[in-house]
């Protein structure tokens, strides 16, 4: 009898999702960091139905994740999230600009599943009880960096944090955008940290990119660094579906579009 493994049962399938690394518990150490950006520019990047927060406040994190895919089988990937805080239908999280990840297995599902603008990137990352410091580098720049010594304990904790991206399928024909309308997903990080510091002498570095430009959302005072460990669980809802050109102007923003000129603010 030959095997095929191009095809699945619908019972295999079943248990293959329960085994998603996107909905897996993970063991995470982490840089979390939010600095203070332009107003007008933080407005701009943010696309409707959502609503800019109160403050202008972009969120980067760091990260070494350790996905326990079963008991036996642990994948380690570096991760990366940058966005900016929104509002939605009263609850505030972050519109996520760029995800960069070190592996496919870490992008391909996110992308898929939930629409994240995730990039595979080269992440580095170094934590000791002295000092913490992450980088991430796609084609040849290091183009975001954050890092300082190791501070003030803080208290362990158990939080939830809400993140908002866009589902959506570009059209295969030149007439159309989309093949569907976009869909707006809220996602939800359930943290629970053993162990908290403040991070001292802080330094956020944000380098020119054609490919990542993140340095379009310049830091004007960190207001936040700490440095965390502990574990993470994640899923995922679809809020609803908006119009194609709410989204167009932004989508370029998850592929690399280096002759993009940008708009003026």
């Amino acid at each position: 009898m030959a095997r095929l493994r191009y095809v699945k049962t619908l019972e295999q399938v079943k248990a293959a999702r329960e085994s998603n690394p996107e909905f897996l518990d993970s063991t995470v150490r982490s840089i979390r960091c939010e600095y203070e950006t332009d107003p007008a520019l933080a407005r701009a990047v943010i696309p409707r139905p959502l609503e800019p927060a109160d403050e202008p406040l972009v969120c980067m994190t760091l990260s070494h994740v350790s996905m326990h895919v079963t008991p036996e089988l642990t994948i380690e990937i570096g991760s990366g999230v940058f966005g900016v805080k929104a509002r939605y239908d009263g609850e505030e999280g972050i519109y996520l600009v760029t995800m960069p990840m070190t592996t496919e297995q870490a992008v391909v599902p996110g992308r898929e599943t939930f629409g994240e603008p995730k990039k595979i990137a080269d992440i580095a990352f170094d934590m000791d009880d002295e000092k913490a410091r992450g980088s991430v580098t796609r084609l040849g720049v290091a183009y975001m960096e954050a890092g300082g010594r190791i501070g003030e304990a803080l208290p362990e904790r158990e939080m939830t944090e809400l993140g908002f991206c866009f589902k959506a399928l570009p059209s295969c024909e030149k007439e159309r955008d989309f093949d569907g309308d976009p869909l707006l997903v809220r996602l939800e990080w359930r943290h629970r940290h053993r162990k908290v510091n403040r991070i001292e002498d802080g330094e956020i570095l944000l380098r020119e990119s054609p490919f990542d430009p993140v340095a379009d959302l310049p830091v004007l005072r960190i207001v936040r660094m700490e440095a965390e460990e502990g574990t993470t669980e994640s899923n995922g809802r679809v809020l609803r579906p908006v119009p194609g050109e709410w989204l167009l102007p932004f989508l370029h923003q998850r592929y690399d579009d280096p002759a993009n000129p940008g708009i003026e603010i």
